[in-house]
């Protein structure tokens, strides 16, 4: 799904970009990964956040 996903953002444009970030869980603290596509100017304050 991840091919896919880095496929469409290469014809579409070059103003997105795909980040993942890992979080513990606080329950369980198991890792956990979150993924988004975001724009790339909005990159930086997506990885700043805890």
């Amino acid at each position: 799904m991840a091919k896919k996903v880095v496929a469409s953002l290469q014809t579409q444009g070059k103003d997105f970009a795909k980040v993942i970030r890992m979080k513990k869980s606080d329950k369980s603290g198991a890792y956990a990964f979150q993924e988004d596509i975001i724009p790339n100017d909005q990159v930086k304050d997506f990885l700043a956040k805890k």
